[in-house]
């Protein structure tokens, strides 16, 4: 499956579209004898899963996991964990419209070209965001397994319709629909998110990460760097148009004096560099920054062309985030977890065994 699998020991393929009968994801390579628990991982799916407030979608989905393979009396075996979840709520009606019409946006042109012409229009098939409950799902497991190591992985709205938080309060993440880390800028959010939904419009935003008690020494020199892999997990979501890291574009503007994590006895004395350098974790906290655009699917007249190559208009109809933001931090912290995990077991290779 071409572009559908990511990862070199800790590997996943997901399956599934957004209208289809299921989606899933097999994961190879998650150590046999590991007591995971199928509980934490429905948890993150209820993080993700839509009709949560009014920042999301109306659509109604359990989103409930299924284990079928790779799990035997509590404890993973070793051979490929494959987790599955079926759709139920879908309403392919609503996309009527767009059988011979490309919203704009959105990867329905683009599709139809690469496969030739054949494509699932129904809530934008594989191109739907729906894909990433399967990225969830396989970012649960890693993050189980990561938390053996005392790895957290913590991502949060930190800009939203223009507003930006100005604190960081991380027991507040959890506590408000856009999962912003600071419950003042969060309630502007809000009110920015509600007069754009009553003209049927959206908004974008930006997500931060935080990596905390990464060991030093994870990264693959030349073309693997930890940062890079993570610059492509992350981009590897459909909402994602910008990626930076610690200073991140801030760097272009500063001297190398500045820019430089000088250290001492105790440590370093800054962090510009995001707890990366030269492509290997450094010890400190990462933290990236991701530019999550507004949703394309807005019930708002544009001009478009259909399947002929006709001039035409569209009015997008269905059930769509008006934000995106909040659902997607747990998809971050799931393809995080993902690349560090495969990271870990990279790194693995390179331990001498006495």
């Amino acid at each position: 499956m071409p572009g559908s699998n990511y990862g070199k020991i800790f590997k996943i393929t997901t399956f599934g579209e957004s209208h289809g009968e299921a989606l899933g994801v097999v994961i190879d390579g998650v150590p046999a004898g590991f007591e995971l628990s199928l509980e934490k991982i429905q948890l993150e799916m209820d993080r993700r899963k839509p009709g949560q407030s009014d920042a999301t979608t109306p659509r109604k989905e359990s989103d409930t996991i299924k284990c079928l393979s790779g799990f035997f009396q509590g404890k993973t075996t070793g051979t490929p964990l494959t987790l599955v979840l079926f759709n139920g709520n879908t309403r392919s009606q609503d996309y009527g419209d767009i059988v011979e019409k490309f919203r704009p946006g959105h990867g329905d042109w683009t599709y139809f070209k690469k496969y030739n012409g054949h494509r699932d229009w129904r809530g934008g098939g594989r191109s739907s965001g729906r894909e990433t409950a399967a990225r969830t799902a396989a970012g649960a497991v890693a993050k189980q397994l990561l938390q053996t190591m005392g790895v957290e992985i913590q991502a949060y709205t930190k800009e939203a319709g223009g507003i930006e938080c100005t604190q960081y309060i991380r027991e507040e993440i959890e506590k408000n629909p856009m999962r912003a880390c600071d419950p003042v800028a969060a309630e502007k959010m809000m009110v920015k998110l509600h007069e754009l939904m009553k003209e049927h419009n959206s908004m974008g935003g930006i997500v931060e990460c935080r990596i905390t008690n990464l060991p030093p020494g994870l990264g693959e020199p030349v073309f693997d760097k930890l940062d890079a892999e993570l610059a492509k997990a992350i981009f590897s979501l459909g909402t994602v148009k910008g990626f930076e890291i610690g200073s991140g574009f801030a760097a272009a503007k500063m001297t190398g004096k500045e820019q430089n994590d000088e250290r001492d006895k105790n440590g370093f004395l800054s962090n510009n560099a995001g707890g990366i350098i030269a492509g290997i974790s450094s010890g400190q906290d990462i933290v990236f920054r991701a530019a999550i655009k507004p949703t394309p699917s807005i019930s708002i007249e544009q001009k478009t062309m259909d399947i002929n190559n006709n001039e035409t208009t569209l009015v997008t109809h269905g059930r769509h985030d008006p934000c995106i933001c909040p659902r997607i931090v747990p998809v971050i912290e799931a393809m995080t977890a993902i690349v560090l995990m495969d990271m870990v077991l990279l790194q693995k290779r390179n331990e001498f065994v006495k």
